[in-house]
């Protein structure tokens, strides 16, 4: 295993900043994930850690190992490091064993050695059996296992995910997630993982590292980041989120406030950080449409609303509505069993830790 460390990375292309001061440390063992949108530089900070691309500046430690400073990089064969790729890159002149067997070969590993290995690299992916298949002979499913497999048949010190399960179909992706955090976790590996699937991020990674123009914009566990979003960028990017604007009226005690939204309508929420709990003025609601519940016609508790069902979408275990609470316009989710008609009035309860207020200066 192996600690990463990343210091005040920056990749440059001529007059482009890809990448600006970005800084991370993923410790021994841990799956960390670069999350954000197509064109944030998480590709990019992946390739610098590689070498497959050059920095411009900061530094890349691997346990301890300077691989990258100031521009001047260490080779990526030399860095004892391995990838798998989007695109599986599985030779199709080779079989599978020789696909995996690749990488010892080019260290001129002994024969029963080579062989011992392969086989338990492929035992760990599930493809015995597989050994003497061609790379057009199997799934696509089967191909990124081979691409596991031999990321992983040299035992390197660190593994990196450039979005490996984006070519996959649906319902493979899903069980290919679970598989691969199962092998992660077997093998212990330190992991960094780039997608820009958040329930993708949010199942695999011990932490979340969001981009956006080439900056962290928050790093934490999952739930930190669903939970208490820093910015209305975080807020909108992970999970389905109302995201209104409102004036903080007053504290409700601790790190709670009142906030008055449209049409005089006021709500208590919980400020993301407790650094800004003696914020006041105009604030960022963050609402999520799971956190909308039904309750009982008349209920006095907090945050109690009555609401104008005005549209219901079937989408399975839950329908989304759309509720009107005063001038306030709400998407909800709500159980599909026995669920609201359009044009009734209900009764809804958001539980204030739930509703997260982002101040954003």
């Amino acid at each position: 295993m192996a600690q990463l460390s990343v210091e005040d990375l920056v990749v440059t292309y001529g007059s482009v900043t890809a990448v600006k001061d970005v800084s991370f440390v993923v410790e021994d063992g841990e799956f960390v994930s670069l999350l954000g949108p197509s064109g944030c530089g998480k590709t990019t900070t992946l390739r610098c850690i590689a070498g497959l691309e050059a920095s411009s500046g900061g530094t890349i430690r691997i346990d301890g190992e300077i691989v990258a400073a100031d521009g001047r990089d260490v080779p990526p064969e030399k860095r004892d490091i391995n990838m798998v790729f989007q695109s599986y890159a599985v030779w199709p002149h080779m079989t599978v064993y020789e696909n995996v067997a690749y990488g010892l070969k080019t260290r001129h590993e002994p024969a029963a050695v080579i062989e011992a290995k392969v086989s338990e690299a492929l035992r760990t992916v599930g493809l015995t059996g597989y050994s003497d298949r061609y790379g057009t002979e199997l799934s696509g499913g089967q191909q990124q296992r081979v691409a596991l497999a031999r990321a992983i048949v040299t035992s390197p010190r660190l593994l990196l995910f450039d979005e490996p399960l984006s070519n996959l179909d649906a319902g493979l992706r899903d069980r290919m997630r679970f598989e691969l955090v199962e092998l992660q976790r077997r093998l212990g590996k330190t992991s960094l993982y780039v997608t820009h699937d958040q329930s993708e991020a949010m199942l695999m990674s011990d932490r979340i590292i969001l981009m956006k123009d080439g900056k962290m914009v928050q790093s934490g566990t999952p739930r930190d980041l669903y939970d208490r979003p820093a910015s209305r960028f975080a807020a909108e990017f992970i999970g389905n989120a109302n995201i209104l604007e409102g004036t903080v009226a007053g504290t409700a005690g601790g790190k709670h406030a009142l906030v008055t939204l449209t049409d005089g309508v006021t709500i208590e929420g919980r400020f993301s950080w407790p650094a800004q709990s003696t914020v006041f003025g105009l604030v960022l609601v963050c609402i999520r449409a799971e956190s909308i519940i039904l309750v009982t016609s008349g209920s006095k508790a907090v945050n109690c609303f009555e609401a104008h069902v005005k549209s219901v979408n079937f989408l399975g275990a839950v329908v989304n509505c759309l509720l009107q609470i005063g001038g306030v316009a709400l998407r909800a989710d709500l159980p599909a069993r026995n669920p609201p008609h359009v044009g009734q009035t209900i009764m809804v309860r958001i539980d204030p830790e739930a509703v997260t207020l982002i101040s954003e200066h």
